[in-house]
C-alpha cells in the first residue's frame, strides 16, 4: 500500500518534531490496511484523536463554543461520501466512509449527520475541547456587530487553517479522505472546503489529492479536483506544485496540497509557512 498523509497546512507548529512522529506512524499503520479505504481511515483516527491537529479533539472552536467536524472521502470508481457540522465526533471521516457505504447520498450535516454516525456505531456525545482551547476561546474578545465584523475580526486574530488528510492506492484501487475542525471562531455551523466533493478532496482513475489551507477559496477554486486533472499532464510532483500554482494567481488565498496517483508516486506543495507530510 502506497500512502501520503498531511498535517495540515498553516503556521508552523508549535512542536514539529512530535507532530512529525504521529504523521509516520499513522501512515506506516495505513499502509498495512488491506485496502484504500481502510487506510486513509486509519491514517486520519490518530490525527484526529491527537489535539496538536485541527481535527477532532482539540479542534477549532467556532463563535458559539462548539467544535463542529467535517470530512469527505472518496474513491477512485467514485464511491463518495461525507458528513459535516458534527458536534462531539471524533472521528468524522468515518462517518463519511459510513456514508458513502451505507446510503445513497452523498452529505449529511448537523445533528442529523450526529444521529446517523451514532445509528452507525461512530461514537458521538464527545467533549472535543481542551483545557488550551477552552481558554482561548474564554480569552477572547470577538466585537458586538454583525458577520462581517466578526469576520473581519477572525481574519485578523486567528491565522490557523490546519486540516489533516490521506490518500493511499495499492495499485489498483485508490482513496483520498479529509478531515477538519474548521476555523477559529467562524460563524456557527460554518462549513469549508473539506467536505466538497472537489475542493478538499477528490479521487478518480488518475489519481487522488486532499487539499488544506483557506477554506473559502479553496471551495471557491476546486483545488483538490484541480490537483488531480494536472495529473493527465504531469507527475505528482509537478501536478502538487502546478495546482497552488494556478490556485494562488485564482484567489490569491494560501493552501497546500498533497496528490498521489495510481502508481504510488506522490506530490505536495504548499504557499503556507509550514505543511508536515509523511510517506509510506
Amino acid at each position: 500500500m502506497h500512502v501520503i498523509v498531511h498535517g495540515g497546512a498553516g503556521s508552523p507548529p508549535a512542536s514539529p518534531a512530535t507532530r512529525q512522529a504521529t504523521l509516520t506512524d499513522a501512515a506506516e499503520q495505513a499502509a498495512k490496511a488491506e485496502r484504500p479505504m481502510e487506510a486513509v481511515l486509519a491514517a486520519l483516527r490518530p490525527l484526529e484523536s491527537d489535539p496538536a491537529f485541527n481535527a477532532g479533539v482539540g479542534g477549532a472552536v467556532q463563535s458559539d463554543g462548539e467544535v463542529r467536524t467535517d470530512a469527505g472521502m472518496m474513491t477512485h470508481d467514485g464511491q463518495t461520501g461525507a458528513a459535516c457540522a458534527m458536534s462531539g465526533v471524533v472521528h468524522a471521516a468515518d462517518v463519511a466512509r459510513t456514508v458513502a457505504a451505507e446510503t445513497p447520498h452523498v452529505l449529511l450535516a448537523g445533528d442529523e449527520a450526529v444521529a446517523f454516525a451514532a445509528g452507525s456505531g461512530v461514537e458521538t456525545d464527545r467533549d472535543l475541547t481542551t483545557a488550551e482551547t477552552r481558554q482561548r476561546y474564554e480569552r477572547a474578545n470577538p466585537p458586538d456587530g454583525g458577520p462581517a465584523d466578526h469576520l473581519d475580526w477572525v481574519r485578523a486574530h486567528f491565522s490557523g487553517t490546519d486540516t489533516v488528510g490521506a490518500v493511499a492506492t495499492d495499485g489498483d484501487r485508490l482513496a483520498a479522505a479529509t478531515s477538519t475542525a474548521g476555523r477559529w471562531f467562524a460563524l456557527a455551523g460554518r462549513v469549508g472546503d473539506v467536505p466538497q466533493i472537489g475542493a478538499g478532496f477528490y479521487a478518480d482513475d488518475r489519481g487522488g489529492a486532499s487539499a488544506t489551507g483557506e477554506g473559502e477559496p479553496i471551495a471557491r477554486f476546486g483545488l483538490a479536483r484541480h490537483a488531480v486533472e494536472q495529473l493527465d499532464t504531469y507527475g505528482p510532483r509537478q501536478a502538487a506544485e502546478e495546482a497552488i500554482a494556478d490556485f494562488e494567481d485564482a484567489t490569491g488565498g494560501r493552501a497546500g496540497v498533497i496528490v498521489l496517483d495510481r502508481a504510488g508516486h506522490t506530490g505536495a506543495e504548499r504557499n503556507t509557512a509550514a505543511m508536515q507530510t509523511a510517506r509510506r
